[in-house]
């Protein structure tokens, strides 16, 4: 599991790293106005529905109905599921997405009911950029079915390495196709679109090589079928709770005035990062293992590889998340902070920075801890924390507007309050129902851990103070030899404290994975 982490994770660190060139890109073309609102509103409908019914949902229920199908029946039987769900998807998503291009303009009224506000040109801006996003979402939840596939044979670099066209494709419309249509905003949505459809040929070619090419099938539903879609109903909240909560934010955000809304974006992005990099690393990799070992009977062995993961989960996101408080100002400036992208912009997205930063570990740990039901195919207990969570979400984000002047930071710290409970209530019920129970490696590291990540923070408060970053590229080097430093102080104090075997874990990343034989 350690050596699928790995995998995922160093293709999404690749992605997130475009993704930053091209945040830079946009910032400077866009800024944080009323242009990147509309187009950061156009991206954030097709992304939703991404997360709800392609990533969040449906993977939930499908890899381990999938995972348990090819452990026990073989991969002709895995490979006709496929067929029949993909179908049955790809029906459904030609639907949503034909509807969302005709009520576009009532589908923004919910989304962003402060844009009418804004002005009549401002709202048929972002109607038209959401015309020209929504095949996106065709396109890219067709991939993650075909993501969850691979996944489920133990095949992580294809799926995990097709995120970085998006990254490829945006930036290269926003440089070379902006001259061609009304504004650089037109550009990076027909970049999205082509990008959803390039991500999807990659991941069909990755999953013929490994000998499941999926081709369309009569949609039929079956016991198999019926089970999965079973699941994914209540899944589409369970899964996609963050979603639900960053969706929520939008919509508050969209009665802030202008920029704000393009705040949360570029903050959200660096908080996206760890997040990413970590989280879907994590729970991507987690999932079919966990199934495969409960389909197995292997109980105890799930056991250990579900603390194992929130080992994992805690050793990163601990110390990822005490570096953005420590330099968020740094990090704001030297990535966005030219062209069009003022001081003022990045002191405000380093205050919104700060706030999400602050519930990165309860996202991470959100990745990790909701395997251990959708790996045994209850994806009901999540959806009803999951609805708790996004009205609490709601609830705070409606008081950090009114009863309070933090605005953006507000909606931001209101999505980490609901992080939070969402995190502690699974972990809850997983011990309630002894579906979990914590080890003592566990229980032993988690500590150490934490001591660990303080000390590395208080060496960069440190050298922030010393050797400020400043805007633009001559602060990279800066901020680079901060990050350089901080990274060797944590893992000097993970050997003081004894809270992580860095040998052990670079054992298990060097040693080859036993492949199991396919059963007939």
């Amino acid at each position: 599991m350690l050596r699928h982490v790995a995998t995922v994770g160093g293709w999404t660190m690749a992605s997130r790293i475009l993704g930053f060139a091209r945040d830079m890109l946009i910032a400077a073309k866009l800024g944080a106005g009323p242009l990147a609102d509309a187009f950061f509103v156009a991206l954030k409908l097709p992304n939703l529905f991404r997360r709800l019914f392609g990533e969040g949902a449906f993977n939930a229920a499908f890899v381990p109905a999938f995972t348990a199908a090819l452990t026990r029946s073989g991969q002709a039987a895995a490979q006709q599921l496929a067929m029949r769900l993909g179908s049955l998807l790809a029906l459904w998503l030609a639907l949503l997405t034909g509807l969302g291009l005709v009520f576009a303009p009532q589908v923004l009224l919910v989304l962003a009911p402060g844009f009418p506000a804004r002005g009549a040109e401002h709202f048929a801006l972002a109607v038209e950029l959401t015309r020209i996003t929504l095949p996106y979402l065709l396109f890219i939840c067709l991939a993650a079915l075909l993501s969850g596939v691979l996944n489920g044979m133990g095949r992580f670099a294809a799926a995990a390495a097709a995120p970085v066209f998006f990254n490829l494709l945006a930036m290269a419309a926003l440089l070379f196709l902006t001259p061609y249509v009304a504004t650089p905003a037109h550009a990076l949505s027909w970049g999205v679109s082509a990008s959803g459809l390039v991500q999807l040929g990659l991941v069909w070619f990755a999953a013929a090589r490994a000998g499941l090419a999926l081709r369309p099938a009569l949609p039929r539903i079956g016991a198999e079928e019926a089970a999965v879609l079973r699941r994914m109903a209540p899944g589409i909240l369970g899964a996609g709770v963050t979603q639900l909560n960053l969706a929520v934010d939008v919509i508050i955000a969209s009665l802030l005035p202008p920029g704000g809304l393009s705040l949360l974006y570029y903050a959200d992005r660096v908080a996206q990062l760890p997040l990413g990099v970590i989280g879907a690393a994590i729970g991507t990799a987690l999932l079919p293992t966990l199934s495969a070992q409960l389909a197995a009977g292997r109980r105890l062995r799930a056991q250990r590889s579900f603390n194992r993961a929130l080992e994992i989960s805690l050793a990163l996101s601990l110390p990822s998340a005490l570096a953005l408080i420590a330099l968020a100002l740094p990090i704001m400036t030297v990535l966005f902070q030219r062209g069009a992208f003022t001081a003022a912009d990045a002191a405000g997205g380093a205050e919104v920075l700060v706030a999400y930063a602050c519930g990165l570990p309860a996202f991470i740990l959100v990745k990790a801890l909701a395997p251990g039901f959708f790996a045994r195919g209850d994806t009901r207990t999540p959806v009803v924390i999951g609805i708790g969570c996004v009205v609490l979400n709601l609830c705070l984000n409606l008081f950090f507007l009114w009863a309070t002047a933090l605005g953006a930071p507000g909606i931001a710290l209101a999505t980490s309050l609901s992080a939070w409970v969402q995190a502690g209530l699974l972990a809850l019920l997983l011990r309630r129902r002894r579906l979990w129970l914590p080890d003592r490696r566990l229980r032993r590291a988690a500590p150490r851990l934490a001591g660990a990540a303080v000390l590395m923070a208080l060496l960069l408060v440190l050298l922030d103070r010393l050797w400020p970053a400043g805007p633009g590229w001559a602060g990279v080097p800066v901020l680079a030899a901060s990050c350089a430093a901080g990274l060797l102080a944590y893992a000097s104090a993970l050997q003081a404290l004894r809270a992580l075997d860095l040998r052990e874990a670079w054992r298990h990343l060097r040693r080859r994975p036993r492949v199991p034989p396919t059963p007939a």
